[in-house]
């Protein structure tokens, strides 16, 4: 090799490069893996987070740079393998000065210096950014930003033929196979400033300016081309600092070739070394250089001139250069699962000074292995490069003590063989490689780290079977415990790349949660306990830790982190968090060692484990804030701890801890919810500094792990001040935090389980807090040291601080309520305590404040675009009407809708002409002229309405109305929404109004009305008075009052914001919804229903065509989808609608708005004021109020003195003058004395003027009575007239007739000089005359009447044109787009009437409520007011008529009923109430019974019995009562097989019922010698086999004839019936039999298909002596299906014997439905009615449960209830197991034809349902009783039974005594030879035979005379004649007493009510008790 001198490297050609022509590989770019090749380059697009400083570092590191986009196709790209939802930064850097290039265009350019010829900006380039990058959710455009420290993903870039190497890093140069290296332009320096930055970009150009670079081709050359792969270090000291401002970097590119030309391939390493100017480079070649090592050139000391042969630890001034080391590998391929040994060997002078040390690494920096032994044995080496058939570069590293190196590299190949072997395979090959490294002495945690973390990749991908995870969680444990037991025997890891690879190792193997055991968790604990006692003996020195430490940790912290989690789930959790918490820690003191004070805290985070530790000074602990960087972890805020605390001078260790999931909650107690947090205080000998008792407390914020989503209450103050809070956990902080409108001062108060006021309260408190912060003034925490909370409801009352009373104040508030607990880890009693901890004003649903005195552990918009439609293909489109009708039928359907909705409005408006009208009160008084217009408003509540006589007096500041009743007898008054106007007429003119009194009668059929308000207008001034009612007016509801006043409302009450809210909305809805206004439409709205139905249509119509033509525009194809059922619809859908909606807003409102402003449209009718118009016509409702008084001609005296005393009544009510009552009240008066004292008020009143005033309006003092005279004048001109018609023979005296007239004519000679011309000609004309012009309106609001047009032909126009393009496009679309679309647009109609109009009805009402605050003052009305001020009240033509009025003031409404009359009602109410709830009661019951019945009869079938009948007699033929093994074979051959096998195929004896499957043989038989038998006998029987028992039974197997099983060549179906079988094998249950209960288990044979098969079957076992001795019953089993009556019937006919040896015959059958017929549809509707009526017994039963808590079980009627509900369901769940079963049985069915079907689960599941509902029907019709319990009858017969218990139930227990002893008595006398009295529980039957006088005489007196008849005479004499009339005569005498002193019961009443109640509805007249 020849050498160079320094010239060599200083003669470069600057400024000039020159690419050598090189023969070019055409193959394709080969790249790694993880990286995408595209144009000579391979991408890596990095999933990690990173600064675009740090970004840059992370792709240089690799030989490349951030990603330059220098053209299209390269965006196209890099498009395909972008997330478009995050940020990824390019290699764009600020243009400046370049080396090489000219100036840069533009702000910014490429790393490299090179223009952005190609951009792809979103906007234009930010003024003064640093960086770029591309931006998310942008359509992948590319950003600008000044910050370049913010955090993005990024794309690196690595080039072929291309490598840059900062300093101290190596480039690479690689080719593939058979190729070699060609170097072409290479340097050392800088010709751009933003490669290989330490540092943002430097602040003076100048360093750049300074910069160079030096031509380094001919030096790389010379060792690197003919390579196929070499690496080149960029180290100054060989070539030089170029760059000394910048640094420099190593940039070479070269060519790969073909290798056969030159002949040498390999693999070249070198570091080029500086020299002095003499210095020479001498490169020396290995003697043994070999393919798979390479030359390694290390570097002299500076002084050396010529290297000279190294002596053996020779010192020298000369430099002495190495040969590398000779390395060897084997084997030299293998897999991750081959121990690799690795032997080097060095130059002796090397190691002579001292042991060298051995470091083996991957080329890429890996770290495999550190140590002195220069044999590096059994090493489990990673993966290679898959690209490179599975090569692997492996780098030694040999130093010796003086600090030089010398390395060499090694190749070989390593596959992944793991994803081949199964996880058995991996476990046996780990117990392998574990054994072999325990017995060549190598057993080590590292070497266990290098194999296990490619066994655990493969354990920790692919899915897992059962088997499969089972193997894993062992595999998993033993590796666990394998390293445990490394660590724990061997010695401790020294170096920290160790420890970091044993702790990935153990993250990796505690991934998959589910895969741990508990024996897994602890194992890890320990090795995680190792690793990181040893993370704390590799600290450094000084200064902060690295970053591998850092790495170290964090891996440690997050495996920590798995486990915790995955051992929240066990019991065991207190050792695996001990363990956890010493881990936290070691890993916490090993951060702190020799930290310096006050530096930056290292924190890390996993999780679930946070962690942070930092040492300040102790001045710098007071009053510090310590959190983590994620908002989840808890945070501390430290107060000014004082002195005795912290040590003086030596700093403080702070040690954090945050645990995301309670590490103690294997500690039972209350539970801890969200964050875990730790504080501590240590010394730096980690001694812990106790900080307990503080005077200030110490801040702990933990957040929740979920945030609690809590709304707002809100209280209105003026209405009620009241909140319940339901407090469901005791001993906790109830926080409470106030929001008031107003900043106004709040007083609260708390009660527990009552509603607290001033003086009783459990807790009180003033808000704000003025000393608090403002976040916290409002809130109040109550802890359990401010009083005791527990579990319950608390009311709190707040009430505004003012002077006012509450309802007069304008407060409103929101309030949340919640509750939180701060408790710390007691470490001494390992609890959770609460004591020195409270909870924080600063507590919110997000997260707890804990106030602590000590240290421890607490706890986008788019918008669519249309499609289009050929209007052209019309005729064409329609022609496909038959493929695709949804659309076209859809709106032919619309259509008819509307058609028949308009015909349902137009009868509904004209219903609502009649409702529009001013109704005159009958009852006013005809000379009465002062009118008033009442609008009254009901309510929309449910039941609003009311049938009762209502009547209203109002109540001015001058006059007080009469009572008027408020009728009309055209039209119902006070519907439910309804708004009714009468006209009230007064005297005079009541003044300022100040309240209004409104009762009813209650009368009618639903008398309860809710009045909402009240408006009441003077029509003679216009003034308007508003009455704020919405109240209740009823016995049963609100305030349970019939008569109320209310006061007039002030400007306050209506501008309040719950007025207006209501009122508006109200409006709104009725009249302002499109939708809802079709029902609810004022009457008096000109907007009528035919044009709200047809705007409604063409909205409707509108839609469908804005919603069908924006269908189906493509969208973004990962677009998720809702499904309901077969339907599916996505946003698009939902956002189509409202798309829609807001399109065909403006044409809606138009057409809307021109019928509601359109005015009507009037006919011009003259009349003439003296002709009255027709009747009911409209002109007279609305010019014309109909005449209500008629001429009277038969005047009387008697009706002239009841005038009078009228006048006279309202005369002293003027003058406020009293008159006795006597004279009022007394029927003898005369008129001229009643008369005389009108005439005195009069003369006294002349003389007085004005002693009586109010204050008027234009503040002037004026009489009552000067108003009062004009009407008095009126009523003395009608007295006149009304004398006229009298006679003076009808008086009683003479002259008194004559007298009295010129007493009235003096009157009015004393009223007339005091009235005023004008008031004299009215009060002498007619009355009204003077108004009878009117006034003209001014002018009229509204569009003309012939606007309508212009509305109906809006509304046909939009209608028909959308009608017909909608047809249009569903035609168009298809089929199932035309049904997609469908769904679309009904999601677009129900969103537009249950969403945006009712959201802008609530939008507009509460900014009309809280913004605009203006008072709707009835302008509707201004109509009626005109109308009515322009009547014309016509009585008569004949001014001499006198007018009558027409009120009975007799009648009771005009009176408010007395609180006595209301207290009547109420009871007669509660009465009705309970009568009609009775009657409800038992209708609902016998319904419910009804339906109960036909349920339970429909499980039945009664041709059951005759099936069954009909099976049991065909096969007992042949039947004996005594049967031997003969005989049973006989049977079978005859009787049994001529049945099931009858003549027709398939099917049993006459063919009506099919055989299902085949019919089966199974028996049960007894082990031999199963029994002792008696030592004396025993010779002679020397076999003893006993009864059947499950202890005895025979369950073994056998061959043919119960010989034992030798022959292995018999046929299985021959051995079948000789071998046991279990009851799941043969799919059998146990069966009662007459002697014992038998096994469903047994031996077993299948007769076959035909008879013939059966035949051989039968003769076989008879062959074989299949029945013997030892037989103890047998069972034939076979199913039958009769389709005639749809039932399955399931036989098995038993032939049972004892141990004597006969077999008796018996039968069991059951019948089952399992196929619903198709006439059953009843029984299928009346099981479905039957469980909604448990639903709703239920829910009652749990509304009384909650009402009597324990009180509840005590009643024997709610018992019954309880049984009802619980056997229901569970006949409900047996029925679902039935029918499950039963399928199950018949696909068993059908896919075993050939073998028995087991019907036997569902047959049982058919008898017990059919058991739990005849049970059912029992209890059911025993409730009856408890219906019956207001009858007297049963009532005295249930209390004479609860009378006379006492005594009964001792009788009781003397008669089941006396039972019992005859009962035991006669089964031992007769028991032995009788069969009724065979066992205890026959001789029981027996006994209450004879009592019932069924008994056999004969049997017992033909066996024992004697004994018999006395067993059977003393049972009679003592039993029936003592006993039983004993028990019978108490209860006669406790009915006697109860009929004596019975009390009759409280409900008595309401029984007869409901008795004549129920006769009154059928029209039978009842009596009433008197």
């Amino acid at each position: 090799m020849a050498t160079h001198s320094l010239s060599t490297l200083i003669l470069v050609v600057v400024f000039t490069v020159t690419a050598a022509d090189a023969e070019v590989d055409t193959e394709a770019l080969s790249c790694p893996e993880q990286q995408q090749a595209f144009e000579g380059s391979c991408f890596e697009f990095v999933a990690l987070q990173r600064s675009f400083l740090s970004a840059q570092g992370w792709c240089e590191r690799g030989g490349g740079h951030l990603a330059f986009i220098q053209n299209d196709e390269t965006q196209h790209f890099l498009q395909k393998h972008l997330q478009p939802e995050l940020d990824w930064w390019l290699g764009l850097a600020p243009a400046s000065l370049s080396l090489s290039l000219d100036s840069a265009v533009g702000p910014l350019s490429w790393l490299d210096g090179s223009n952005v010829s190609y951009s792809n900006w979103l906007g234009e380039p930010v003024p003064g950014a640093g960086c770029g990058y591309i931006s998310k959710d942008s359509g992948f455009r590319w950003g600008t930003s000044s910050n370049c420290s913010q955090e993005f993903h990024f794309i690196c870039q690595f080039e072929s033929g291309h490598s840059l190497a900062c300093a101290d890093h190596k480039a690479v140069l690689q080719c593939g196979s058979g190729q070699v290296i060609e170097v072409g332009n290479s340097f050392s320096g800088r010709k751009t400033p933003h490669y290989c930055r330490t540092s943002r970009s430097p602040s003076d150009t100048s360093l750049l300016e300074k910069c160079g670079w030096v031509d380094v081709v001919d030096v790389v050359s010379e060792f690197c081309n003919g390579q196929q792969f070499c690496e080149v270090a960029a180290d100054v000291m060989s070539f030089g600092e170029s760059c000394p401002g910048l640094g420099n970097y190593l940039s070479i590119k070269y060519l790969c070739k073909d290798g056969s030309k030159d002949g040498k391939s390999g693999y070249g390493y070198f570091t080029i070394p500086l020299f002095d100017v003499s210095a020479t480079l001498l490169p020396t070649v290995s003697p043994s250089n070999q393919n798979n090592t390479h030359t390694t050139i290390s570097h002299s000391t500076p002084n050396s001139t010529f290297p000279s042969v190294p002596l053996p630890c020779q010192t020298t001034s000369t430099a002495q250069l190495y040969y590398p080391p000779t390395c060897t590998i084997d084997p030299p391929i293998g897999d991750v699962l081959s121990p690799f040994n690795i032997t080097c060997t060095t130059v002796e002078p090397f190691c002579c000074s001292g042991p060298c040390s051995f470091c083996l690494t991957t080329v890429d920096g890996n770290y495999l292995y550190c140590g002195s032994d220069l044999g590096m044995r059994s090493l489990f080496l990673p993966i290679g490069d898959k690209n490179h058939h599975y090569s692997l570069g492996l780098k030694v590293i040999v130093k010796n003590v003086d600090g030089h190196t010398i390395n060499t590299t090694l190749f070989t190949q390593v596959r992944d063989t793991s994803c081949d072997s199964t996880i058995q395979d991996l476990q046996t090959l780990v117990l392998h490689y574990v054994t072999q490294l325990q017995q060549n002495g190598l057993f080590s945690a590292s070497i266990l780290a290098q194999m296990f973390q490619f066994v655990s990749r493969r354990l920790n991908r692919g899915l897992n079977n059962k088997e499969e995870k089972s193997a894993k969680k062992k595999l998993r444990e033993e590796m666990l415990a394998d390293m445990c037991a490394a660590l724990t025997t061997g010695e401790p890891l020294k170096i920290l790349k160790e420890v970091h690879m044993t702790a990935d190792v153990v993250l990796s193997l505690v991934t998959q949660e589910d895969e741990l055991t508990y024996n897994a968790e602890l194992q890890a604990c320990c090795v995680l306990t190792s690793v990181s006692k040893s993370l704390i003996s590799m600290a450094p020195t000084e200064g902060d830790v690295t970053g591998l430490m850092l790495q170290a940790a964090t891996t440690i912290i997050q495996a920590s982190s798995n486990i915790l989690k995955v051992s929240a789930n066990i019991e065991k959790q207190s050792e695996i968090s001990s363990l956890l918490l010493n881990i936290t820690d070691h890993v916490q003191s090993a951060l702190l060692a020799n930290k310096k004070p006050n530096q930056q805290p290292a924190s890390l985070t996993s999780p679930l484990i946070s962690l942070y530790v930092n040492r300040l000074s102790p001045d710098k602990l007071q009053n510090q804030f310590f959190s983590f960087e994620n908002r989840d972890s808890a945070s501390f805020m430290l107060p000014s701890l004082g002195p005795g605390i912290l040590p003086s001078v030596e700093p403080v260790d702070v040690r954090m801890l945050s645990f995301g999931i309670n590490p103690f909650s294997w500690s039972k107690g209350d539970p801890i919810s969200g964050a875990v947090g730790g504080l501590s205080l240590t010394r730096e000998n980690g001694s812990v500094i106790p900080v307990t008792n503080l005077r200030e407390e110490i801040e702990v914020l933990l957040p929740r792990s979920e945030a609690v989503d809590l709304n707002s209450t809100f209280l209105d103050l003026r209405k009620y001040s009241t909140l319940a809070i339901n407090v469901t956990t005791p001993n906790t902080s109830l926080v409470l935090k106030l929001e008031p409108l107003e900043k106004i001062s709040l007083q609260l108060y708390l009660g527990f389980q009552y509603y607290p006021n001033d003086t009783h309260y459990k807790a009180k408190m003033q808000l704000p807090h003025l000393e608090s912060p403002p976040e916290e003034r409002y809130t109040w925490v109550l802890g359990p040291k401010d009083m005791a909370v527990d579990a319950g409801v608390y009311y709190l009352l707040v009430r505004p601080s003012v002077g006012a009373p509450v309802n007069s104040s304008n407060a409103s508030v929101f309030i949340m309520s919640f509750a939180a607990q701060c408790k710390y880890w007691d470490e001494t009693k390992t609890n959770w305590s609460d004591c020195g901890c409270r909870v924080g004003p600063r507590t919110t649903p997000m997260f707890t404040q804990c106030l602590c005195t000590h240290l421890t552990f607490f706890g986008s918009s788019f918008f669519v675009m249309p499609n289009k439609v050929d209007v052209s293909r019309t005729a064409e489109l329609f022609a496909t009407f038959s493929q695709n009708p949804v659309v076209v039928c859809f709106v032919c359907a619309v259509f008819l809708v509307y058609i028949l909705a308009v015909i349902w409005a137009r009868r509904k408006d004209l219903k609502d002409k009649v409702k529009v009208k001013v109704t005159v009160l009958e009852d006013n008084d005809p000379l009465a002229d002062y009118r008033y217009l009442l609008v009254i408003g009901t309510g929309h509540r449910r039941g609003a309405s009311t049938s009762s006589h209502v009547t209203v007096t109002l109540t001015g500041s001058v006059w007080e109305s009469e009572p008027h009743h408020l009728t009309d007898p055209d039209k119902p008054v006070f519907e439910r929404g309804g708004v009714d106007m009468f006209l009230l007429t007064t005297p005079v003119s009541l003044g300022e109004l100040q309240s209004i009194r409104l009762w009813h009668d209650n009368s009618g059929k639903h008398p309860a009305w809710y009045v909402n308000k009240v408006m009441v207008q003077d029509v003679e001034t216009g003034q308007k008075w508003h009455f704020l009612c919405s109240s209740w007016l009823a016995i049963d509801m609100g305030e349970g009052t019939l008569d109320k006043v209310f006061p007039v409302a002030t400007d306050k009450d209506l501008k309040g914001f719950s007025n207006l809210f209501f009122m508006k909305t109200a409006k709104d809805f009725c009249d302002g919804h499109i939708w809802y206004s079709v029902v609810s439409r004022p009457a008096s709205s000109n907007f009528t229903r035919v044009q709200r139905i047809s705007c409604c249509f063409s909205l409707l119509l509108c839609t469908m065509l804005t919603s069908i033509i924006f269908w189906g525009i493509p969208t973004d194809p990962s677009e998720q989808s809702m499904d309901v059922g077969n339907i599916k619809f996505s946003w698009k859908q939902v956002m189509i609608g409202i798309q829609s909606s807001i399109i065909m807003f403006p044409v809606n409102l138009l057409i809307v708005s021109i019928f509601r402003f359109t005015r009507p449209r009037k006919k011009i009718q003259k009349v003439e004021e003296d002709q009255l118009p027709k009747s009911g016509s409209p002109q007279q409702e609305k010019n014309h109020i109909s005449p209500q008084w008629c001429k009277q001609t038969d005047i009387t005296v008697e009706y002239v003195i009841k005038d009078i005393k009228r006048i006279l009544r309202m005369l002293t009510k003027a003058v406020r003058c009293p008159i006795p009552m006597t004279t009022l009240e007394s029927d003898r008066t005369d008129v001229n004395r009643l008369l005389s004292h009108v005439e005195d008020i009069i003369r006294q009143q002349d003389l007085h003027t004005g002693r009586f005033g109010f204050e008027h309006t234009q503040k002037e003092f004026v009489s009552v009575y000067k108003l009062y005279r004009q009407h008095l004048y009126k009523q003395l001109q009608n007295l006149e007239k009304e004398l006229r018609l009298l006679s003076p023979s009808q008086f009683s005296k003479a002259g008194r007739y004559s007298q009295a007239v010129l007493q009235v004519q003096r009157m009015k000679g004393l009223l007339e000089p005091h009235l005023s011309i004008q008031d004299h000609v009215t009060c002498i004309s007619s009355p009204g005359a003077g108004r009878s012009g009117g006034r003209k309106k001014c002018c009229q609001k509204g569009l003309p009447w012939w606007f309508l047009f212009v509305g109906w032909f809006l509304v046909a126009a939009t209608s028909g044109v959308s009608a017909f393009f909608t047809m249009l496009y569903g035609l168009t679309y298809g089929k199932q787009r035309s049904i997609s679309w469908l769904i679309s647009m009904t999601v677009s109609f129900f969103e537009s009437l249950l969403l945006t109009q009712p959201i802008k009805v609530l939008g507009f009402a509460i900014f009309f409520a809280l913004v605009v605050k203006s008072v709707d003052n009835g302008d509707d009305d201004d109509e009626y007011i005109y109308m009515v001020r322009n009547q014309v009240l016509t009585y008569s033509d004949d001014p001499d008529d006198v007018r009558i009025s027409r009120r009975d003031s007799t009648c009771s409404f005009y009176q408010p009923p007395p609180p006595s009359d209301i207290g009547k009602m109420k009871d007669k109410m509660i009465k009705d109430q309970k009568a009609f709830a009775l009657i409800m009661e038992i209708l609902i019951y016998v319904l419910f019974l009804c339906v109960l019945l036909t349920a339970a009869y429909g499980q039945r079938d009664p041709n059951a019995y005759f099936l069954t009948q009909h099976i049991q007699q065909s096969f007992s033929n042949g039947i004996s009562d005594s049967m031997s093994h003969e005989d049973v074979f006989t049977w079978a051959n005859s009787t049994l097989l001529k049945n099931i096998f009858g003549p027709c195929s398939g099917f049993i004896t006459d063919g009506n019922s099919k055989l299902v499957g085949n019919a089966r043989l199974r028996q049960v038989r007894v082990q031999k010698d199963s029994c002792k038998t008696a030592s004396s006998m025993r010779r002679s029987v020397p076999d003893c086999h006993a009864p059947y028992s499950w202890e005895v039974e025979d369950v073994g197997s056998y061959g043919p004839g119960w010989n034992s099983l030798v022959d292995g060549n018999t046929s299985k179906t021959l051995l079948t019936p000789w071998q046991y079988q279990t009851q799941s094998t043969l799919r059998a249950h146990p069966v009662w039999g007459g002697v014992a209960l038998y096994r469903g288990g047994g031996f077993a044979v299948v007769l076959g298909p035909d008879q013939q098969s059966a035949n051989s079957v039968l003769q076989y076992l008879f062959d074989n002596t299949w029945l013997d001795v030892y037989t103890r019953a047998l069972f034939v089993e076979f199913t039958v299906y009769n389709a005639n009556v749809n039932l399955f019937c399931i036989v098995t006919l038993m032939l049972e014997t004892t141990a004597v040896g006969a077999f008796q015959y018996r039968t069991e059958l059951q019948n089952v439905r399992l196929f619903q017929t198709t006439d059953g549809v009843h029984i299928l509707a009346s099981e479905a009615i039957y469980f909604l009526f448990i639903l709703y017994y239920m829910f009652l039963q749990c509304k009384l449960m909650k009402q009597q808590k324990w009180e509840y079980f005590r009643n024997k009627w709610n018992l019954l209830e309880l049984a009802i509900i619980l056997l229901s369901w569970s006949a409900f769940s047996v029925f679902i197991k039935r029918t499950v079963q039963g399928n199950q049985d018949l696909q068993y069915y059908h896919d075993h034809k050939n073998q028995f079907p087991s019907f036997y689960e569902t047959a049982a599941a058919d008898s017990a349902l059919g058991y739990i509902i005849a049970f059912l029907v029992l209890l059911a019709t025993i409730k009856m009783w408890h219906l019956m319990r207001l009858n007297a009858k049963l009532n005295m017969i249930t209390s004479t039974l609860q009378r006379a218990w006492t005594d009964i139930s001792s009788f009781i227990v003397v008669i089941i005594i006396m039972f019992l002893a005859y009962s035991v008595a006669s089964n031992l006398l007769f028991g032995w030879k009788l069969y009724t009295y065979k066992t205890l529980v026959d001789a029981a039957m027996a006994m209450v035979s004879l009592q019932l006088g069924i008994f056999n005489y004969a049997e017992v007196l033909d066996l024992n005379p004697v004994l018999g008849a006395f067993i059977i005479g003393s049972c009679i004499i003592f039993m029936t004649f003592v006993v039983l009339n004993l028990f019978i005569s108490v209860i006669l005498e406790a009915f006697s007493q109860e009929q004596r002193h019975h009390k009759p019961s409280e409900e008595e009443e309401i029984v007869d009510l409901m008795f004549v109640k129920i006769c009154s509805f059928f029209g039978v007249k009842t009596k009433k008790k008197q």
